[in-house]
């Protein structure tokens, strides 16, 4: 090795260490180690651990955040309660890009007081990991009353491989129960994500190494191969695959003394006045099945299309992030109260919400 490379060698680390220095004094997305630190088949954070999470190559929307004694991102720590209520989704309910106030969560529990709202989202679920965290607030916690937040891609996602399971799943043919679970982090990994480099290059950057090595990697025609068509959105599931789906997450819930279930079903925001229930085959036959299983519902479409047509105002987060912004938010807690008020209980709580 000559001396101009060892000097440009030194260089280019010298640098790096710089760029690594620098990015350490910005918000730069944290690692979150998350891990079945609580549960075999429920992914959480470490209790207690602190992060940040940021938006894109310019780090917008900076949060700084403190996961709970569970690991859940909440800042209510969880304790047998059998008043409390728990709210289980996937992103929508974790919401890490809002502040807690902002969040389902936050603005349910303002609404509901004194009722604690336990929050249990994790991004990247779907329904049988719902129900496995179901059972764990009922088992653990004596939680009751259950709000579910359905996503529009949660029938599909609950299929093994979709990309969307920390645990429970249904096989993509047979529809008989699997389990997927994430593997641990390798020593690369956990040496690479305490890089404030490495989170901005794939947190920030989103730069995919696999898709990079197959472009630099010379590539040879080979005949196309033919296996089963992947799923194309939220709607491409047959109806009869959606009975089993959907019969097995409600099989998957607690059932004992005084459980009762609100499902809130998520609705399409970027066209709202376009999607009558007609439309959505796999929306709309899962509510009905939600009713006949005994659960209530909350169809967000008429809240969110009302509230689209008076303001013309988004209910995303940003142009880039589709999530429930403030308002969305605002709009689901208070359908929600008003629901959880009107449902008769054999214990007689009063959830503690008057409409404005």
């Amino acid at each position: 090795m000559t001396r101009f490379t060892v000097h440009t060698l030194f260089g280019v680390l010298l640098a790096l260490l710089a760029v690594e220095a620098s990015l350490r004094f910005l918000p730069v997305s944290t690692s979150t180690k998350t891990g079945y630190y609580i549960h075999p088949l429920i992914l959480t954070y470490p209790p207690y651990q602190e992060f940040v999470v940021s938006t894109g190559w310019s780090l917008r929307n900076a949060q700084h955040h403190r996961a709970n004694n569970y690991g859940f991102l909440t800042e209510r720590d969880f304790a047998p309660d059998p008043r409390a209520i728990a709210l289980i989704g996937d992103s929508f309910v974790e919401a890490n890009m809002l502040v807690e106030s902002d969040r389902l969560g936050g603005q349910l529990e303002s609404l509901l007081a004194p009722r604690p709202v336990f929050v249990l989202g994790a991004p990247g679920t779907s329904l049988l990991d719902y129900a496995e965290r179901a059972r764990f607030a009922r088992e653990r916690f004596d939680v009751r009353h259950f709000v579910f937040v359905i996503e529009r891609g949660d029938v599909r996602q609950t299929l093994c491989g979709s990309g969307n399971i920390h645990g429970p799943c249904l096989d993509p043919e047979t529809l008989e129960p699997r389990t997927e679970t994430q593997p641990a982090a390798g020593l690369g990994k956990r040496i690479f994500r305490e890089s404030a480099l490495a989170q901005y290059l794939f947190s920030q950057l989103k730069i995919d190494l696999t898709t990079l090595l197959k472009r630099w990697r010379p590539t040879t025609a080979s005949p196309p191969t033919l296996g089963p068509r992947q799923p194309g959105g939220p709607e491409d599931v047959p109806l009869e695959k959606v009975d089993r789906i959907v019969g097995a997450f409600f099989a998957s819930l607690p059932h004992g003394s005084g459980e009762r279930w609100l499902l809130v079903f998520d609705s399409d925001r970027d066209h709202p006045f376009e999607m009558p229930i007609t439309d959505a085959p796999v929306r709309s036959h899962f509510m009905q099945l939600a009713l006949q299983a005994g659960a209530e519902i909350i169809d967000t479409a008429p809240i969110f299309r009302d509230y689209l047509h008076a303001t013309n105002l988004s209910l995303h987060v940003s142009p880039s992030d589709k999530h429930w912004n403030r308002e969305a938010n605002r709009l689901v807690a208070e359908a929600v109260a008003i629901k959880l008020n009107a449902i008769k209980r054999a214990s007689g709580v009063a959830m503690g919400f008057h409409p404005h």
